[in-house]
């Protein structure tokens, strides 16, 4: 699969500011969605504004389609789509006349403008507001008619910037569902930005973790998962078998055994069903039985609960 866009040893120092990017490198394949996951000021929206050359790096590359994004701007401002926190609308225009304009912006004539407008107005669901001055938008419309503008010239690259921040749960949903479409149906690449757990667990193919300007872990969901995450076995234990605990210290996990409940976590190179033999043929009786494995929520807390050290920017686990 070829690459869409590749980012290396990527650093944004402001001027009497803090470092947004402390050594960012990623991949995205063509026509993958990729979502950066991170918390509010971990370098997400720097990252894609450096990504599609609204800002330049302090040092390091980034190439998109082919096309180094500094020296080559124009040319991959032309074969992308933006969709940034801050809608860039103008209050006075109705919608229809936003997606109408930014038609004729990218060369469509006037009727295939209009065309195309209605065609994206009736997708989103803003037909009952096409004739309204953007001004009066609510925040979750005006959002869908940002993102359905990034859509007029249908990019080989789409960039979202925390899409779904201000909808509903309703919105919310369909913006997944025509994300999905347009990689299904278009072969489109998208690359997300979120702090929504179950957004990144939703759309991604593959994610990459941003704590304090760092790629602190990459990889599928149930990649990371099994890479950062841990499984734990609880279940009751009878009366007999309390005095039996001792035996476990034999086994390849660490047993606690309180009020009657064992607790025992289980490293990923042992099957759950072989301890719970072991548990057995050491006479301990077990009722309510459960096996957790931790969620990409608990993963995601972890990785982004303490200052990384910098050895940890560009952990990676499988694809």
């Amino acid at each position: 699969m070829s690459t869409a866009i590749e980012v290396r040893d990527l650093t944004k120092r402001y001027r009497h500011g803090p470092q947004a990017l402390a050594g960012v490198s990623l991949e995205v394949r063509t026509g993958e969605i990729y979502s950066l996951l991170g918390r509010n000021g971990s370098g997400k929206t720097t990252s894609v504004r450096i990504l599609t050359g609204l800002t330049e790096p302090t040092t390091g590359t980034v190439e998109v389609l082919g096309a180094d994004i500094v020296t080559d701007r124009r040319r991959v401002q032309r074969q992308i789509g933006v969709t940034l926190q801050e809608a860039a609308l103008d209050d006075v225009l109705t919608g229809r006349e936003v997606l109408v304009m930014v038609g004729r912006l990218v060369g469509m004539s006037g009727r295939r403008a209009r065309v195309r407008a209605d065609e994206l107005l009736e997708r989103f669901g803003l037909e009952q507001v096409a004739h309204r001055q953007v001004g009066t938008y609510s925040g979750g419309t005006r959002r869908r008619l940002d993102i359905a503008a990034s859509l007029v010239r249908v990019p080989q690259i789409l960039f979202l910037d925390e899409p779904t921040t201000g909808l509903d749960p309703q919105s919310r949903r369909a913006l997944w569902d025509e994300i999905l479409r347009l990689r299904s149906c278009h072969g489109m690449t998208v690359l997300l930005t979120t702090q929504y757990l179950e957004e990144a667990q939703a759309l991604a193919d593959r994610i990459a973790v941003l704590h304090t300007g760092l790629v602190v872990a990459r990889g599928t969901p149930e990649a990371l998962r099994r890479a950062h995450g841990s499984r734990s076995l609880t279940a009751r234990v009878g009366d007999a078998g309390g005095h039996r605990v001792a035996a476990l210290d034999r086994l390849n996990g660490r047993a606690h055994l309180t009020d009657g409940v064992l607790t025992m976590n289980l490293p990923e190179d042992v099957a759950a069903g072989r301890i719970v033999t072991e548990l057995e043929a050491a006479g301990i009786a077990l009722t309510d039985l459960e096996i957790r494995r931790d969620s990409l929520e608990d993963v995601f807390l972890k990785l982004t609960a303490t200052q990384p050290a910098v050895t940890a920017a560009q952990t990676a686990v499988s694809t």
